[in-house]
């Protein structure tokens, strides 16, 4: 629990003070952002702040609460510090860096954001390999939750019956405007995420000791348990 602890000590404490480090080079200057200025009904819809906030949040979160928790199951609780050094190094900067260029670009994709800075080669690179990642991240995204409602569910409701759901869900969510679907299922999906990890936590403290989180170590880090 003392990991724990620290560990969600450490990520305040990054967000506190390394979020106003990077807030210092790259911060928001008021500008009328692309939802405003290019307003078509369609991508680019204005929404409320807590809106925007627990759609973000759950795009970011994605299926890390599930292989969060079996990264720490194979490899222990080292895990602590890949995701605390990675979420406040690694992954809150790149987000926020790429949130805030695309947002002076009028909310350009990464692809296009490579070819105003470093031509049309790397452009048309970028445009391949983002189709590459996004049939991979698709793939993830629809195999793993597929997975496990499965085996939530009755047996004539299997992996496959839930893929097909999934893809119809992202099918409808690409094709109807942005405040539709995604701007009021997301928000609910977000509010559920949080009431998640909040429950989890609590569980834990609340167990009376039957449920132990086990404390950062520099020993045993091998997946099988094999000294090193």
């Amino acid at each position: 629990m003392v990991s724990l602890l620290i560990s969600l000590a450490v990520l305040l404490i990054g967000y506190i003070v390394y979020g106003r480090i990077i807030e210092s080079i790259f911060a928001p200057d008021g500008r009328t952002t692309p939802a405003v200025s290019k307003n078509d009904g369609v991508d680019f819809v204005p929404m409320k702040s807590w809106k925007a906030f627990l759609i973000q949040l759950l795009n970011i979160a994605g299926t890390g609460p599930i292989f969060g928790a079996l990264m720490g199951a194979v490899f222990g609780p080292v895990v602590f510090i890949w995701i605390v050094l990675g979420s406040i190094l690694g992954g809150a900067v790149h987000d926020y860096m790429s949130g805030m260029i695309s947002l002076r670009h009028d909310g350009a994709s990464i692809a296009e954001l490579s070819g105003s800075y470093l031509g049309r080669a790397v452009k048309a690179i970028m445009r391949v390999f983002s189709v590459v990642l996004l049939v991979l991240c698709g793939t993830v995204f629809v195999t793993s939750p597929a997975g496990l409602l499965s085996r939530l569910t009755p047996d004539w409701m299997n992996g496959t019956f839930w893929a097909v759901v999934i893809l119809i869900y992202y099918l409808l969510a690409t094709l109807l405007p942005i405040d539709k679907l995604i701007g009021k299922l997301y928000p609910i999906f977000g509010v559920l995420l949080i009431v998640m990890a909040a429950t989890v936590i609590g569980g834990i403290i609340f167990s009376g000791g039957r449920y132990v989180i086990p404390e950062i170590t520099l020993e045993n880090l091998h997946p099988e348990g094999t000294p090193v």
